[in-house]
């Protein structure tokens, strides 16, 4: 049920006997030399398409754009930065919350929009609402731990390859390297690099760290259609049944 075909009429109904609604963001950025830089946007839509036959809670319009700062020197990539994207979810939550929306159940398809959401929700939570995160990529971890994956991995392709397999470019798939920050110092993630067995959080550009864009310990080339599809199916029937379940959970 999607808030964008509903007449006025037909959501003053809907919100006269729901306080629960469902939102979505993604991103707009380089998932590697062989996904489509709207990953973080396609998968949460179709996410959607099978979300929406498995339950009776409003879906609103997906935002395609997200926080993804770190990655802008990639064509293509375009970031919000967290501080807008704030004030679009402030603005999003607190017109819906005008109409009676005290359950805000957000599905999220970029790990860079996590700490706006946690911001937003501790907001909401101070106001009598709560907001609960769908991060599909963490989920399917706990779902199945064999579809753990990275950033532009196998996980992520397979499921673009469930989205549309025409979206992923075989000829394109490279194996993953990280520039190290220097002879004694490890690059070991987007955040990261490892001295002497000791992790340490340093920030820059992916540009700084990988020429193709993609990390992880999942090798695209391992990715297939069933597993995309098995992977989406089971995220999309958890996230139904956890609406039913948070739908009467006690306000603050």
């Amino acid at each position: 049920m999607r808030i964008a075909n509903m007449t006025w009429v037909q959501a003053e109904e809907y919100f006269r006997h729901n306080d629960i609604l469902l939102l979505s963001v993604g991103s707009i950025e380089c998932h590697g030399r062989h996904l489509p830089l709207g990953t973080d946007t396609l998968i949460p839509e179709k996410l959607l398409d099978l979300i929406e036959p498995q339950t009776d809670v409003a879906i609103a319009p997906i935002i395609p754009f997200g926080a993804c700062d770190s990655q802008t020197e990639f064509p293509g990539t375009v970031s919000l930065g967290q501080d807008t994207l704030y004030q679009v979810f402030t603005k999003l939550t607190q017109g819906f919350k005008a109409h009676g929306v005290r359950r805000f159940v957000v599905l999220n398809g970029h790990g860079g929009n996590i700490p706006v959401l946690d911001r937003v929700a501790l907001d909401l939570y101070r106001q009598g609402c709560l907001l609960a995160q769908m991060n599909w990529w963490l989920m399917a971890w706990d779902l199945n731990p064999a579809w753990k994956g990275g950033h532009g991995g196998a996980e992520e392709t397979a499921g673009v390859l469930a989205v549309d397999p025409s979206l992923v470019q075989w000829n394109e798939v490279e194996d993953m390297y990280l520039k190290p920050l220097s002879e004694e110092i490890e690059s070991t993630g987007f955040k990261t690099v490892k001295y002497k067995g000791v992790e340490i959080p340093l920030v820059r550009p992916v540009t700084a760290i990988s020429d193709n864009g993609w990390i992880g310990p999942d090798h695209p080339k391992h990715a297939t259609e069933v597993w995309g599809t098995d992977m989406l199916d089971a995220c999309a029937a958890y996230i139904a049944d956890f609406m039913n379940a948070f739908r009467t959970v006690p306000l603050p």
